[in-house]
């Protein structure tokens, strides 16, 4: 499987993971819980899963751990999705291109159409948590199968 995977890449296989949460993961999901931020769908996620790696796919498709997001919080604030309602998210991963996924407070995620999140811009991609997981478990079965990884 490594031979065919770097015959068809160009390159060996890296880490491709879904990491359980911790007890440091989960301390992080109740402090980004606090912030109010936070789809609730997301805490719950948070408490089982501590990441998600999939530096395999396409150019790589990453959910970040909740200790780095609340970080990132910290330090940078808020992602302004919609300046002028101020509407605000919390950047939750990336696809591995640069282009980051934002979870608003209603649940709903968002990517941005580039790398700055400084005025960013961003398109909805799913309406909810479990949506996005599933375009997510779409685009690595596309993988899988053809090599192509989805439109994530």
């Amino acid at each position: 499987m490594t031979g065919e995977f770097k015959r068809r890449h160009g390159f060996p296989p890296g880490a491709n993971e879904v990491r359980p949460a911790n007890r440091d993961d989960q301390t992080a999901a109740r402090a980004l819980a606090q912030a109010s931020l936070i789809p609730a769908d997301l805490v719950t996620f948070y408490y089982s899963i501590g990441g998600v790696t999939w530096a395999d796919v396409g150019n790589g498709y990453f959910l970040d751990p909740a200790s780095d997001v609340l970080l990132r919080l910290q330090e940078y604030g808020a992602v302004d999705i919609r300046a002028d309602e101020k509407v605000h998210g919390l950047v939750i991963g990336s696809n591995g291109g640069g282009l980051s996924y934002v979870a608003r407070p209603d649940g709903s995620v968002h990517q941005t159409r580039t790398a700055s999140l400084d005025e960013p811009e961003l398109d909805k991609v799913a309406d909810d948590l479990r949506q996005f997981l599933e375009l997510l478990e779409r685009s690595l079965t596309r993988f899988v199968a053809d090599g192509e990884p989805g439109s994530l």
